[in-house]
């Protein structure tokens, strides 16, 4: 039996979305991660210049805290108009504490008059397994889907800008259901890329 693997986010609608990408890997969030350790898992400042960064910065920590292989993902929005923002500020861009709506908002009247509206979502995964083989190394991965940022909101599923961001296809992230996005979405493009080597490590904890 494979080990289980902590996903290192409060984010819920991230959650969901790793649980549909990772069938047969058991994955905790992190309250059943602190549950699982008796230990608090405290919040990781998310600090660094890059996604890889932030998510490589996660995924130490939280398995360093638990003992257990930690996943951690760090995501946003990169606009071509507005030379890459909100980049690694995305989930945070209308202020700390800032909710979806609040970000959103920000998001088109910084882009009121803009006709040029590209844009793309980045994920980067990051794999570390503090007490195990791993050691220092991490496994990292990363995944990029392009769009359009629309004027206004469409649709009703998803969570952060996915109501903005048209793809080729003319839908939105939004418009989206669950399995369809997972083959889509820059998580499940990088969920895809670091799949085999994780499943590959953790089978060989299990033979241990």
């Amino acid at each position: 039996m494979t080990r289980p693997l902590v996903f290192a986010t409060r984010n819920r609608g991230k959650l969901v979305e790793l649980r549909q990408l990772l069938r047969g890997v058991e994955v905790l969030d992190v309250a059943e991660a602190e549950a699982r350790c008796g230990r608090a898992i405290p919040e990781v400042e998310e600090d660094a210049a890059t996604f890889a960064g932030n998510a490589i910065k996660k995924a130490r920590e939280v398995s360093a805290v638990t003992g257990l292989p930690s996943l951690a993902d760090d995501s946003g929005l990169e606009v071509d108009a507005l030379a890459g923002a909100p980049g690694v500020f995305s989930a945070r861009y209308a202020g700390a504490g800032a909710d979806d709506a609040a970000n959103n908002a920000k998001l088109l009247a910084a882009l009121a008059g803009v006709a040029r509206r590209t844009a793309r979502f980045r994920a980067v995964l990051a794999f570390a397994d503090a007490r195990g083989p791993l050691g220092t190394e991490v496994l990292t991965a990363d995944g990029v889907c392009e769009g359009v940022i629309l004027e206004a909101p469409r649709g009703t599923g998803g969570f952060g800008y996915d109501p903005l961001f048209e793809l080729p296809s003319g839908q939105t992230m939004a418009e989206l259901d669950h399995a369809t996005k997972g083959t889509l979405s820059h998580r499940g493009r990088a969920m895809r890329a670091i799949e085999p080597r994780l499943r590959a490590y953790l089978q060989q904890l299990a033979e241990q």
